[in-house]
């Protein structure tokens, strides 16, 4: 009756409330001024670059810090292409294997392989760069970009994707890497989504005669879109992020010289990495720093786009209602 009566005196107190939504509200409020704080420092530090080169900086692929001329085009381009390349791989990947762990696996089978694929994300980044450097190069250069350039030499498109030194590194070693890395992150979000799926519906769609790609396609997947699509977002800020891994893979190259996917070429995390600590006060390290800028953009519109395609969504779905 004593633990009842000062459980109800401890619960009755307004203080308790307005503390409770006092710091969920600072909480907030200082994710917010942590966010403006730093897009702010990136606008300063990169500002001598951005007075100079303007918009012209998004476009040019020239990067010489001895003649002053500096350009992010190259490094925009291998960080939106390794990252595409690493959602082509990832996405269709994690989802079978979100599907198997889910509708599929014996029950004997889905602990050990959900840990199993948990445990690649806790692989350090830069061990997935030397095995990539060191194992996977060699086996991609002999057993892929080889046959490929072989297969599709006098195809047009194809033949110039494909074109290149077929050595091992370059965009598609690190897409592939970076693949590999976001494989446990969408697939385990995407997993812990499906589960939640609740099962009346499943077994009603099975009850109906439906087929288990039936009943994912048309009655997890619709359930669970935010979820997936969040999964995805998270992956790809992974992907767009990471740096170890693809220095050790892209060949840190600033010329485009091709569009092929043999081409070693540069990202803006590897730049970053590389080039920072050397960099003198100037240009150069006000161009690193539009760098960062750009990269804190590609990532904003990568969100902006990802709210969009949800709020389509659920429209769609109230007019389909």
């Amino acid at each position: 009756m004593s633990q009842a009566f000062n459980l109800k005196s401890v619960r009755s107190g307004p203080w308790a409330d307005r503390m409770f939504a006092f710091f969920a509200q600072g909480a907030a409020w200082l994710t917010l001024g942590l966010l403006i704080a730093i897009l702010i420092s990136l606008l300063y530090g990169a500002w001598p670059a951005i007075s100079k080169f303007g918009l012209g900086f998004l476009v040019n692929a020239s990067w010489d810090p001895v003649k002053e001329e500096f350009g992010g085009l190259v490094m925009i381009y291998g960080t939106l292409m390794t990252s595409f390349i690493a959602l082509l791989i990832a996405v269709p990947v994690s989802f079978g294997i979100a599907l198997f762990l889910t509708e599929l696996s014996p029950s004997w089978l889905k602990r050990p392989l959900g840990t199993a694929v948990e445990l690649l994300a806790a692989i350090p980044s830069i061990v997935y760069g030397m095995w990539g450097l060191l194992i996977f190069g060699p086996i991609l250069s002999s057993f892929v970009q080889q046959p490929l350039q072989i297969l599709f030499k006098n195809v047009p498109l194809f033949g110039a994707l494909f074109s290149g030194p077929p050595v091992g590194i370059g965009i598609l070693s690190a897409g592939i890497i970076l693949a590999i890395m976001i494989i446990p992150f969408i697939a385990a979000v995407m997993r812990d989504v499906f589960e939640v799926t609740p099962s009346l519906l499943k077994e009603s769609a099975y009850g109906l005669g439906a087929t288990t790609w039936e009943v994912v396609w048309t009655v997890v997947l619709p359930y669970t879109k935010a979820g997936v699509i969040g999964g995805i977002m998270l992956g790809l800020g992974r992907a767009i992020g990471e740096t170890m891994a693809v220095t050790f893979l892209i060949g840190n190259f600033n010329q485009l010289n091709s569009l092929s996917l043999f081409e070693a070429a540069n990202s803006i995390t590897s730049a970053l990495a590389n080039e920072f600590a050397e960099a003198g006060e100037g240009l150069h390290q006000a161009s690193l720093m539009y760098l960062g800028l750009i990269l804190f953009f590609i990532t904003f519109v990568v969100l902006s786009l990802s709210k969009l395609l949800l709020s389509q969504l659920k429209k769609n779905e109230g007019a389909k209602a």
